[in-house]
């Protein structure tokens, strides 16, 4: 059996947009710059992601409720190697 591939930028930000609807929206790849750390991977991508996510889904909510959507939509790349994802809740633009 093959092991998963690594998740791409591109497949989260296609995830985030799907279920969140964001009006604004960066996915950045900063595998590399994790070598070495915990959870890093000798192909340096797919592991860690930085994440800048604005969207009417968080009206409302506290910053752990908002971030909690956005794991929940990166979950299913969990099993595939994504270690850790930094995110910035931003506001939404006027």
């Amino acid at each position: 059996m093959n092991a998963p591939t690594l998740p791409t930028a591109a497949e989260l930000e296609a995830a985030l947009r799907a279920a969140l609807a964001p009006v604004q929206l960066e996915v950045i790849d900063e595998s590399g710059a994790h070598a070495g750390h915990a959870g890093a991977r000798a192909e340096g991508y797919g592991t860690h992601f930085r994440v800048r996510i604005a969207s009417p889904r968080f009206a409302g909510l506290s910053r752990v409720a908002q971030h909690r959507l956005v794991y929940d939509a990166a979950q299913v790349f969990v099993p595939r190697g994504l270690h850790a994802l930094a995110i910035e809740t931003l506001q939404l633009p006027t």
